[in-house]
């Protein structure tokens, strides 16, 4: 048995925690982490055009399939899988979801990036439709209310959202190792916002090491002002960028910025996040709710639902069926993490690599079992300023990070946290008998010590050998990786659960329809007053 060893410049809770996991067999329990992934991707001409087709009925209902569904736009589809143990199980379903999806729509491919494709006017962005239910309207409603908030540019943005939870069975013993007296569901939801907590103290990380939007088409910034360097005729980038999908060129907004959503415990988080949501804001007020007959959003609240929050990571819940996520929240406590930082790397034909699913893992579990100090609105500050840096030049030479220690080279600060994660890795291999979650951390080392290494870096070796349009070069990625999945095709079985699946997501729309006897008004102001 391996003992963690511990280091005097580090909170010694982690090494404790561990060590005492170790202990009592408990460790054990981490061969039963559970994983899903949601991931989106535009549907694209093979021109690379934004697909102005209607979600392909071959794939299901976009309302009611559980696997494929669309977000903001009609032509943004979104996969996503069921929660698996195994991480090469989970991939391995991501990447039949893509398969089947090329296999039932032949002419269309999936831009493989998170920043958009060439889009001349946001007059070319359909707004999804689900139907002629009340909660199909509710939901295209809501993103009527999307584009006027913000415009539909933003919303053509593509990301992976990894969820992640502990097995139950881990619970009862962590609450011992704490000392903790409290119910169980009180325990488990501070110990997830225990490892929300730190993953925004130590997510700048991810955001180096896997970070793969440096780059973007011109259209997408149309009269905005910005910084951005030109690389091509088409083509904006920034040299030193990791993720412009999270800077403040993609996700962000004045209106959203001013909200305290507080992540330091349950109540808070869910008492500021409530009073947004009931909060009249008055621009939204001026752009009226229902004008000439037409709903131009949900409510006048600083958010229509919790959902319009853009949050790097939430608390989650599975909802019963006309249950708000806030009141799943309130009343069962939380039941998984949403991890939403991730990039879709281009040069990857699903987006995600089997290594980094591992690197986040053990990056969670670590975030779990460290430091459990709640956040002040000084250390949010730093936070945020770090997060800007990373995201706008977070590979630049000689980059420094802000600590309440004062600034420290990116480096030494990343291998400090890359030694915990290690630590946390060693135990989760000796519990999966593998070296897998040590190797993976062996693999970020090298991009810390290199920043050629990173995808960020790589996207853009690759660009500019390409030539340096963002367009042509993400369509012809697109192809490549088209190419690449079909040329294994899917199991006969598997083809035809899909298939089913598909046609029974139809008949449960249907159904869903005839079976509303509200009007459509009654029903959301219902909703509004819930």
């Amino acid at each position: 048995m391996i003992v963690v060893k511990g280091n005097t410049t580090l909170p010694a809770t982690l090494d404790y925690n561990l060590n005492q996991l170790l202990r009592d067999g408990s460790s054990q329990l981490l061969t039963q982490l559970q994983h899903g992934i949601e991931k989106e991707g535009l549907r694209v001409t093979p021109q690379g055009r934004l697909a102005q087709t209607a979600h392909p009925k071959a794939l299901g209902s976009a309302l009611t399939h559980s696997e494929i569904t669309t977000d903001y736009s009609e032509a943004l589809l979104e996969f996503i899988t069921p929660v698996f143990q195994d991480n090469q199980e989970m991939l391995s379903h991501l990447t039949d979801l893509h398969r089947f999806s090329y296999e039932m729509v032949k002419d269309e491919l999936i831009w493989c990036a998170s920043m958009p494709c060439d889009i001349q006017s946001e007059a070319e962005i359909p707004i999804a439709y689900y139907g002629e239910s009340n909660v199909g309207k509710m939901k295209h409603v809501y993103r009527i209310g999307l584009q006027h908030r913000y415009g539909k540019m933003m919303q053509t943005i593509a990301g992976i959202h990894y969820n992640f939870s502990l097995p139950e069975q881990l619970w009862p013993a962590y609450q011992q190792i704490c000392q903790d007296q409290g119910t169980m569901q009180q325990f488990r939801s501070a110990s997830y916002f225990r490892m929300i907590r730190n993953f925004r103290r130590y997510s700048w990380l991810l955001l180096y090491l896997f970070g793969a939007s440096p780059a973007l088409s011109k259209s997408f910034m149309g009269q905005q002002s910005h910084q951005l360097e030109t690389l091509s005729e088409d083509t904006f980038y920034h040299p030193w960028a990791t993720s412009l999908r999270m800077s403040d060129l993609g996700y962000s907004n004045k209106v959203q910025s001013s909200l305290n959503i507080c992540f330091n415990r349950l109540n808070t988080y869910t008492n500021s996040l409530q009073m947004a949501i009931r909060t009249p804001h008055p621009e939204y007020e001026k752009l009226g709710v229902k004008v000439d007959g037409q709903y131009r959003q949900l409510n006048a609240n600083i958010l229509q639902i919790e959902n319009e929050y853009y949050s790097d990571i939430r608390p989650k819940r599975v909802t019963e069926s006309g249950e708000k996520p806030i009141h799943a929240l309130l009343s069962r406590g939380v039941q998984y993490i949403e991890v939403r930082n991730t990039d879709i790397n281009p040069l990857l034909p699903i987006g995600i690599s089997l290594e980094q699913s591992y690197f986040l893992d053990a990056f969670l579990v670590t975030c779990l079992l460290c430091n459990d100090a709640e956040l002040s609105d000084l250390e949010c500050n730093l936070i945020g300023q770090n997060h800007q840096r990373i995201v706008t030049r977070g590979r630049a030479p000689g980059l420094t990070l802000l600590t309440d220690q004062g600034e420290v080279d990116r480096e030494t600060l990343g291998m400090t946290i890359l030694d915990q994660i290690e630590r946390t890795a060693q135990v989760l291999d000796e519990a999966n008998q593998t070296q897998r979650y040590t190797q993976s951390v062996a693999l970020q080392r090298e991009k810390m010590k290199a920043p050629e290494l990173t995808p960020s870096a790589q996207v853009l070796a690759s660009l500019k050998q390409h030539g340096g349009s963002y367009q042509d070069w993400v369509t012809e990625l697109s192809q490549q990786h088209r190419n690449t999945l079909l040329a294994e095709p899917l199991q006969p079985e598997l083809k035809a659960r899909l298939i089913s699946e598909a046609q029974a997501s139809l008949l449960e729309q249907a159904s869903i329809e005839a079976s509303d006897n509200l009007s459509f008004d009654d029903f959301l102001a219902a909703y509004n007053k819930a």
